[in-house]
């Protein structure tokens, strides 16, 4: 098998492990790992020989804007201190307290290198929590801090990895310059996120096509990465910061096509992309395997160190900060995401797992330091990088399902319905207002106007039928079996001309662009 054809064998895999962990219940990224480290142990399964500096440019743009796709800036101004609690500081506390005791149980390792350690284990991977957590069915303010922490807590732990890694290759270190370099690093990522984001939203006035538009949302991740990078700045907060900008300005209410197709489109990217990533992940067990040769019981007991320091650190920070968080919450007049009950601190704190940043990073220690002696310990940080990693993962990532249902931790889904209803009949109240402005500039037939006045209310009843409760319903159940039966009808009359048309492609002297042409014509039709 060359690389490829193992290429292949992981893309397939990230398309039937969704299906198969929905029927095991157990998350798609897990099964993933599972696979790698299965084709790890094959002979006839080559080494991956992807360059580390190549994998977070490759990985993280598209895995981190499909992510931001999925929540909004208010939502993450609205949760600034949990997400600063476990994004930043939670960040800073581990890799201090990890560093700590890999330089004390690890012969002949620098405090730097310790640090580098540190940096690269503390951050909780965005996309196994937020996979994980979104097959679960958690309460919607978990999997909100879940996917800021997995988001932020990136930038943090990138910028102090770099200064690490410069102080080891160096050997000099000045806290005030390393200061410095993280407050530049966010703030040139964040200018340039901001930049494209808005060259990126004008761009697509401009482009109009949907097919063009999508492809733009492909490239712009990248190159927010790249650019940001090359001006030395964080190429992660600039993919979120154009994320968030287009997200919030390049909406287009009417632009049907568009909505629908990226959707599909970033859905096909995020599962084939994780899909990749995690296996990448199991197949590092290759190099685990030779790191580890005639010193296995020594290494796998500092991996086990480091391991119970990172998740001893991440329960004991939780419980004060949950504690803390509630406090001044109950000062605030509005509502914040945090856990409300130790059963949902205790979910958070076994979310917390390792992933695709911690392999990069620890893949993209540099072989030697600038006097040309070999980077020290690098070995023995792949290999404790790689013991944290599959025991979070794995280990946790089996386990959560578990966990979840042991605890009872659910999503308040009488909550969600509620809110549900509650935007179903804001949404037919501004189809009536737009009616009624409508009916005064033409004055339209009472009989249109009445019929257009029931479509106004099926708006908001096709959402959540239980709006009906609280409007007049005389008479709309003779009229949904009469729409049901209207829309069964055509849908078979559209079936049969999309048939005809699908067999028109095939004959003689046909031109397969025009037969297209109509057919997406009818397939817009099918979804009205």
């Amino acid at each position: 098998m060359d690389q490829l054809a193992l290429l292949f064998v992981l893309l397939l895999g990230a398309v039937v492990s969704v299906p198969l962990g929905d029927r095991w219940g157990l998350p798609a990224p897990v099964l993933m790992t599972l696979l790698g480290i299965v084709l790890a142990v094959l002979d006839f399964v080559p080494n991956v020989n992807v360059p580390p500096d190549l994998i977070l440019p490759l990985l993280l743009p598209p895995l981190l804007y499909a992510a931001v796709r999925r929540t909004s800036w208010r939502q993450f101004t609205a949760n600034k201190r949990p997400i600063f609690l476990l994004a930043v500081a939670l960040v800073f506390v581990t890799m201090l307290c990890v560093a700590a005791v890999a330089h004390t149980i690890v012969p002949g390792l620098p405090i730097a290198a310790a640090f580098a350690l540190g940096a690269l284990v503390a951050p909780p991977d965005p996309v196994a929590a937020t996979a994980v957590a979104g097959q679960l069915g958690l309460p919607r303010r978990l999997v909100s801090i879940l996917e800021g922490e997995g988001l932020f807590n990136d930038v943090t732990a990138i910028v102090l990895y770099h200064v690490a890694i410069a102080a080891a290759v160096s050997g000099t270190f000045s806290p005030w310059e390393a200061g410095l370099d993280l407050v530049l690093s966010a703030v040139v990522g964040a200018a340039v996120g901001l930049a494209l984001g808005w060259g990126a939203n004008k761009l697509m006035d401009l482009l109009g096509d949907a097919t063009l538009q999508i492809g733009l949302t492909l490239l712009v991740p990248y190159a927010s990465y790249v650019m940001a990078e090359e001006f030395h700045g964080s190429g992660v907060l600039a993919v979120l910061t154009t994320a968030l900008f287009l997200a919030e300005y390049a909406t287009d209410p009417d632009d049907v096509m568009t909505r629908l197709a990226g959707h599909t489109f970033w859905d096909i990217v995020d599962t084939l992309v994780t899909g990749v990533a995690f296996g990448l992940i199991g197949l590092e067990l290759h190099n685990a395997i030779r790191t580890a040769s005639g010193r296995w019981g020594e290494m796998l007991g500092w991996a086990a160190a480091v391991v119970a320091v990172v998740v001893l650190v991440r329960l004991l920070w939780l419980l004060p900060a949950t504690w803390l968080t509630k406090r001044m919450h109950a000062k605030r007049d509005y509502d914040e995401d945090i856990p409300m009950t130790w059963r949902e601190t205790v979910v958070m704190w076994w979310s917390g797992m390792r992933g695709v940043a911690s392999v990069a990073l620890a893949l993209a220690i540099p072989l030697e330091t600038e006097g040309g002696a070999p980077f020290p310990n690098r070995d023995e940080i792949v290999f404790i990088a790689f013991g944290v990693i599959m025991a979070t993962l794995v280990l946790q990532g089996l386990t959560l399902p578990w966990l979840v249902k042991r605890l009872g931790v659910q999503a308040d889904t009488d909550h969600e319905k509620e809110v549900e209803k509650a935007l179903a009949v804001r949404a037919a109240q501004a189809a009536k207002r737009r009616l009624r402005e409508i009916e005064a500039e033409e004055e339209l037939p009472e009989e249109l106007f009445e019929q257009m006045v029931r479509r106004a209310f099926d708006i908001g009843w096709r959402i959540s039928p239980d709006m009906g409760e609280d409007e007049r319903r005389e008479g709309h159940e003779h009229r949904m079996r009469r729409l049901k039966r209207v829309r069964r009808i055509q849908a078979e009359m559209l079936s049969a001309a999309r048939h005809e048309v699908v067999a028109a492609r095939s004959e003689p002297g046909a031109d397969p662009e025009i037969v297209d042409r109509v057919l997406r014509h009818l397939d817009v039709r099918s979804l009205r």
